[in-house]
């Protein structure tokens, strides 16, 4: 794991300022936002690693972090966090942009999303503290992997997890901040199965639950909840792959195709490796965007040994109301 990361940043540290074409742009858990017609690519890395995009076609990676200024608190809280900032994601709502970014070490529970505000993407962004922190011995839950989303009524929810007991999903405040506890909306195994699953393959102190990376996408009546299944990370031996559920209303229940509760181990596959492109694929996002609906995600590169890079699918949508890549 360690050196996967070190290599993509001495890469992508290389080759800042230059134009890549998105199946050669490296990227680790990519969000994206529009604004002025610009496409803002946010990812993994020191402070955020970002590119910018007019076409979504041709990006420029930017040499500066996203995050210029990470708070201290976010390293008296979680124990081994320097500015190696995981998994963000952003969302614009009540005329301004919101952005949630993990902080913790590589598998441990021990975390926090902080939470950072602006009137542009472009900043300055504002430290609103942290969202929700987890504890090891304390919580059986991961503070990493947030996702925003915002109801019919315009409330905002943040869904979030990996591993331990899976998914977590809670109402937000006007300050963004968490309003009720969480609740478990997608597992990959029932609690009573995870001391008999296999060992994590990535940290001999993760959890056995091999799902995390929600994303919530509302379309036409339902919500769509993304979830990554097993193991990122481990480039060519990665087998991520992404599954979906649905339900009418942001708090769940999620049900898969075949009406499985996704937190009773629920979830039809949409996306995985083809063994020829991408060895595996997953931590995902999807949008309405005005070309039309988008899901993105990374996936380890067959040719490039394993090297994570930028996919893009365009969203098709079944008779029934499913999404199709």
């Amino acid at each position: 794991m360690k050196r996967i990361l070190l290599t993509t940043l001495l890469l992508t540290a290389m080759l800042s300022g230059k134009a890549f074409q998105t199946d050669t742009l490296m990227t680790h858990d990519p969000v994206m936002a529009y604004e002025d017609g610009t496409y803002y690519l946010l990812s993994t890395g020191m402070g955020i690693s970002w590119a910018t995009s007019t076409d979504r076609k041709t990006w420029e990676v930017n040499r500066t972090p996203f995050i210029k200024n990470i708070p201290q608190w976010t390293r008296d809280s979680v124990p081994g966090f320097r500015s190696h900032v995981w998994a963000p994601d952003i969302i614009r709502k009540d005329g301004k942009w919101w952005l949630a970014y993990s902080c913790s070490t590589f598998g441990k529970n021990t975390s926090a999303i902080g939470l950072m505000s602006a009137d542009r993407l472009s900043g300055p962004w504002t430290d609103c503290g942290p969202i929700v922190c987890s504890r090891e011995g304390r919580d059986n839950w991961n503070a990493i992997d947030p996702n925003f989303i915002v109801d019919e009524e315009g409330t905002a929810w943040m869904t979030w997890g990996s591993f331990w007991d899976g998914i977590q999903l809670a109402r937000l405040d006007n300050s963004m901040h968490l309003a009720t506890k969480p609740v478990t909306i997608a597992r990959r195994l029932a609690l009573r199965d995870t001391l008999n699953a296999e060992p994590n393959p990535t940290s001999k102190h993760a959890g056995r639950n091999a799902i995390e990376a929600p994303f919530i996408m509302k379309h036409g009546g339902y919500y769509y909840l993304f979830v990554s299944w097993d193991y990122c990370c481990r480039g060519a031996k990665s087998n991520y792959r992404v599954a979906v559920g649905r339900s009418k209303h942001v708090a769940g229940p999620y049900l898969d195709r075949n009406g499985k509760d996704m937190s009773q181990g629920g979830g039809t596959l949409i996306l995985e490796g083809d063994k020829k492109e991408y060895e595996a694929a997953g931590h995902c996002a999807a949008y309405h965007f005005p070309d039309g609906d988008i899901f993105i995600c990374h996936g380890y590169s067959t040719k490039r040994d394993g090297a994570a890079l930028l996919v893009q699918r365009k969203i098709t949508w079944t008779s029934d109301g499913w999404p199709k890549l």
